[in-house]
Parts: structure tokens; sequence; C-alpha cells
């Protein structure tokens, strides 16, 4: 009889799989969309290097911040928790509220636009020029589908 040489799964996130997620969660589509327009307001593609090295810096001592406060914090819900902590159930509660209907939103919507904005490279017809309905100043785009 052959014993059963399938190890089991490990249901674990190592240092690597973490910080990859963090990273993945972090670049996003949001470093082809705004790089372009923080270059026209610095002036040079070195001032950009800069500023991200400097927001890389500042998200480390935040990536640290968190981590001291989910060992002391060690409950599930993250923000909600660590700001119910500080400030109260009110600060906590609208916070949940507000990250439901405005902030997870709103980053989903960018994520929809930036979609759509590099597929119409792909795919021209899904364009914001091309205009499926409009009734006077009021535009509806394929593109807008997308978000």
């Amino acid at each position: 009889m052959q014993e059963n040489s399938q190890e089991d799964f490990k249901r674990e996130l190592g240092l690597l799989d973490g910080t990859m997620l963090v990273v993945g969660s972090m670049i996003g589509s949001g470093i082809f969309i705004v790089s372009s327009d923080m270059v026209r307001q610095v002036g040079s593609a070195g001032w950009l290097i800069a500023i991200w090295v400097l927001t890389a810096l500042l998200t480390i001592v935040a990536a640290v911040s968190y981590g001291e406060l989910s060992a002391m914090f060690p409950k599930a819900g993250g923000q909600y928790v660590y700001l119910k902590e500080a400030y109260g159930k009110l600060i906590g509660f609208l916070y949940g509220w507000s990250f439901f209907a405005v902030i997870q939103t709103g980053t989903i919507a960018a994520v929809g636009v930036a979609f759509s904005k590099f597929a119409a490279y792909l795919y021209p017809p899904l364009s914001e020029n091309n205009v499926i309905f409009e009734v006077g100043n009021f535009q509806l785009q394929i593109a807008k589908f997308w978000v």
C-alpha cells in the first residue's frame, strides 16, 4: 500500500505573499494615469522620481504604523477598529459607512475609467469619443458602461 505523499495546503501567508498583495493593490492602475499629470505639474521626470521616492518612504512609515496597530488590536476590521478604539464608536461607524459609500466606490470607478481608457487603445470603438446618446449637454459614451 502506498502512502499519501501529497502535502496538505498551508493556510497562511508569508512575508513575501503579504508584501506582493500590498504592492499589487497599491500600484494598481493609478501609476499609469497619474504619472503623466504629475510630470506636467512638476516639470521633469527627475522631480517625478523624487516624489515617488518620498511617497514610498511615507508609505513605509504608514505600513509600519499599521503593523504596530494590528499587533495592538488583533481584531478583524482593520482601520475601522483602530479608529473606533482611538476616537470612539461614532467615528468608527462614520468611517465604515464613508468607506462603503464613497471611498471604495470611488476606487472602483477609477479602475473602471482606467480600464476603458486603456481598452480604447486596443479597441477604438470603446473610446470616450464614441457617443451613443446625446441630449443637450448630456452625453452618454460607450466608455461610461465600463465604469
